[in-house]
């Protein structure tokens, strides 16, 4: 049973940590963490329970909430999954309401799910937005935070990874966290179109690299090619030598051959 000590202990941990988060110290955030856990955990507020007063339970779900943010701001994907997980009774506890976080917290959940590759389970929590989204007449992406992982898996799924390369830039993500999941998807595409070039190019000019690994400059390239063991040679750069036919891609077949990448990668994301 909850104490007025541990009440008032559980309320200063929270205002320190909205104040820690406000202000983007994101390792104060999780020094204070440890004590919030258990201070939600002396007041009955890890999971919704009937007997907790509601005004706890709605802190303890926003403690989860900017906790699982700043699992994003750490670069922690697991921590924020494990956020997300314990999150759950709390978004479907109807005297809660609904949170104003909420939509960002499962955007980043869907986000994280695509740049795993975790495509059925990425559907399937899409799929339970859209039932809410139907009872409430409404769609998930309506939502700019739900709208912006939606977009970028239909268009890996056509292909179309210059639109992905577009929507993960700058000032185009709903949010920083969202900017830190994109650079992990395309960092995932990368790497998949480049063990793609391997199997199927001895060598391809530097300039169309750049464009082909989505990458900002022709050094970007030579830095990443060095990554991956290949030779940097004559303005080309030259795959290792494996068994089998495989062609040099000149300039002017680079529109055609990024279409049969986008075609071959629809089996793979």
């Amino acid at each position: 049973m909850a104490t007025s000590t541990s009440t008032e202990a559980l309320s200063t941990a929270y205002h320190s940590l909205r104040n820690a988060f406000s202000s983007s110290d994101y390792e104060k955030c999780l020094s204070l963490l440890p004590q919030l856990k258990l201070a939600l955990l002396h007041n009955n507020a890890l999971l919704p329970s009937p007997t907790t007063p509601l005004p706890t339970l709605l802190a303890a779900r926003d403690i989860l909430e900017l906790a699982a943010l700043t699992s994003i701001h750490v670069s922690d994907g697991a921590a924020f999954a494990r956020y997300f997980a314990q999150l759950a009774p709390f978004y479907e506890d109807a005297r809660l309401g609904r949170s104003e976080m909420r939509n960002r917290v499962v955007g980043l959940q869907l986000l994280l799910l695509l740049s795993q590759n975790s495509i059925a389970e990425f559907h399937t929590l899409l799929e339970t937005l859209e039932m809410e989204g139907a009872q409430n007449g409404g769609r998930p992406e309506d939502d700019v935070y739900v709208r912006y992982p939606v977009m970028l898996e239909r268009w890996l799924m056509e292909g179309s990874y210059d639109k992905v390369w577009e929507a993960t830039r700058g000032g185009k993500v709903p949010s920083e966290e969202y900017a830190l999941f994109s650079t992990v998807l395309v960092g995932t595409i990368r790497n998949e179109i480049a063990s793609c070039s391997e199997r199927a190019y001895t060598s391809i000019p530097i300039s169309n690299a750049k464009n082909l690994l989505f990458l900002e400059s022709e050094g970007a390239v030579i830095e990443f090619a060095r990554e991956r063991g290949w030779l940097v040679k004559d303005s080309r750069i030259w795959f290792p030598s494996e068994e089998g036919d495989k062609e040099v891609l000149n300039s002017e077949s680079i529109i055609e051959n990024t279409l049969g990448y986008a075609r071959e990668l629809e089996t793979i994301v």
